[in-house]
């Protein structure tokens, strides 16, 4: 590959434009050789990725607010959410009901 100009790190990509690797599909599995290499914040990062989509087949218009919410959790369990659709769905419904109990206690 050509020298990097400049020798600084590439700044990021306007999110119009095309990413600058190529996206691992949702059904890839992230392997523990990727997150391993990664800092704590990235594999956030890598897990929400794979995660959003998975949750905005189900709850389009919160996918984002439960995404966030999940990320809270411990990467192990995470990483369990994504290989088990059925944890999944059940944290996302306990999300729901969070988000629902708290709506009600702003609304009163």
């Amino acid at each position: 590959p050509p020298p990097k100009q400049g020798g600084g790190p590439t700044p990021p990509q306007p999110s119009g434009g095309a990413p600058p690797a190529p996206q691992p599909s949702a059904s890839e599995q992230l392997t523990p050789a990727a997150l391993a290499s990664a800092s704590p914040e990235m594999q956030k990062n890598m897990i929400g990725e794979r995660l959003y989509p998975l949750i905005h087949q189900t709850q389009p218009e919160l996918a984002g607010k439960i995404t966030g919410m999940l990320l809270e959790m411990d990467n192990s369990e995470l990483l369990h959410l994504l290989e088990s659709p059925e944890a999944l769905g059940a944290k996302i419904h306990e999300a729901l009901q969070v988000l629902e109990a708290h709506n009600a206690a702003a609304n009163n």
